[in-house]
C-alpha cells in the first residue's frame, strides 16, 4: 500500500471518528487513545458537519476519489476507504445536530482546568438532586473526559466523544477519614478531578484539604457525588471503601447530565462557559 494511501486511510477515518480505541490487551482490557487534528494539511479532509460532507472529505465517483484539496486518487485503497467513511456519513448526520456554542474552547489539563470542573460541578448536582440527599464534595476522574470542549458550535458528535464512557452518577456517604485517605492517595499517586473540596499538595503530600472553609472533619459524615467506574478500583480509586450509605443510580449515566446541561444552557440561551477557581493547587 503506497504512504499516501495510508495517510488517507488515517486522515478520512479520523474525519468520521473523532476520538478512537487503540488497544485491549488480554483480561485486563487496556484502552489507549489518541487525539488527531484533522487541519486538512495532506488531503484536506476536516471533520464534516451535517451538511458539508463533499467539501470536508470529499467524493468518489465510480472508482475514483476526489479529495478536497484537489488530488486525485484512482483506484486502490484510497477510493475504497473514501467510499466507506462517506457511505456512513448519512447514519453520523444525526450526531452532527448543534446542541450549544462555546465562546472560547476548554482544554482539559491538570491538576484543574474549566471543563474538567464543569463535569464534576454537574455530577454533583445532578447527584443532589437525584438522591435529595446534601453533596459536600464530588469525585471524577480525568480520564473519563476523552476530548477538549471546542470553541464555536458544539456538536452532539462532540459531546458523546467527550464522555463515551457508560458509567452511572453515585452518591456515597464517607466518614471525614475516609475522604481524607482518598486525598493522600491521589496527592501521592495523581490528582484527579475534585469539586467541593479545596485541596493544596505539596511533594507528593496532602498539606489541607477544606470543605466549605473548614478543614475535613475525621468524625463527621459528608456526601461525595461520584461515578460508578470509581467505586471499586477505577484509576485505583475506591471511593465506596467503607461507605455509610451509597446510592448507585444506573438510569443515569455521565452523558445524559452533560447534554442535559448543554440543551438547558442553550435553550436559555447562554453559551457553554466556565472557570477555574484554585480549588487544587500544587505547590511543588
Amino acid at each position: 500500500m503506497k504512504k499516501e494511501f495510508c495517510m488517507f486511510l488515517m486522515a478520512a477515518c479520523m474525519a468520521a471518528i473523532p476520538s478512537v480505541p487503540l488497544l485491549a490487551d488480554g483480561d485486563d482490557f487496556r484502552i489507549e487513545w489518541s487525539r488527531t487534528s484533522m487541519d486538512g494539511s495532506r488531503t484536506g479532509c476536516v471533520t464534516p458537519s451535517a451538511d458539508n460532507v463533499p467539501e470536508a472529505l470529499g467524493r468518489v465517483k465510480g472508482k475514483t476519489y476526489f479529495a478536497p484539496c484537489g488530488k486525485t486518487y484512482k483506484g486502490g485503497t484510497a477510493a475504497a476507504v473514501a467510499s466507506v467513511v462517506l457511505d456512513a456519513q448519512p447514519v453520523m448526520a444525526q450526531v452532527k445536530e448543534v446542541v450549544g456554542h462555546s465562546p472560547e474552547a476548554m482544554i482539559l489539563a491538570e491538576p484543574e482546568s474549566a471543563l474538567s470542573n464543569l463535569f464534576v460541578d454537574r455530577i454533583m448536582a445532578a447527584v443532589e438532586e437525584k438522591s435529595g440527599r446534601h453533596v459536600d464534595a464530588g469525585i471524577g476522574n480525568f480520564g473519563g473526559i476523552r476530548v477538549d470542549m471546542p470553541q464555536g458550535d458544539i456538536l452532539l458528535d462532540d459531546l458523546l466523544s467527550m464522555f463515551p464512557f457508560k458509567n452511572s452518577i453515585v452518591y456515597v456517604a464517607l466518614k471525614g477519614k475516609d475522604l481524607r485517605n482518598i486525598l493522600e492517595q491521589m496527592a501521592a499517586t495523581r490528582v484527579q478531578v475534585l469539586g467541593g473540596v479545596r485541596i493544596e499538595v505539596s511533594d507528593g503530600r496532602l498539606v489541607s484539604a477544606t470543605i466549605d472553609g473548614q478543614p475535613i472533619d475525621d468524625g463527621k459524615i459528608y456526601g461525595v457525588a461520584t461515578i460508578s467506574f470509581l467505586l471499586d478500583g477505577g484509576d485505583n480509586l475506591y471511593v465506596g471503601r467503607n461507605a455509610v450509605e451509597i446510592l448507585q443510580y444506573d438510569d443515569i449515566d455521565i452523558i445524559d447530565i452533560m447534554l442535559e446541561y448543554v440543551r438547558n444552557e442553550t435553550a436559555a440561551g447562554r453559551d457553554i462557559v466556565y472557570h477555574t477557581d484554585g480549588r487544587v493547587k500544587i505547590l511543588d
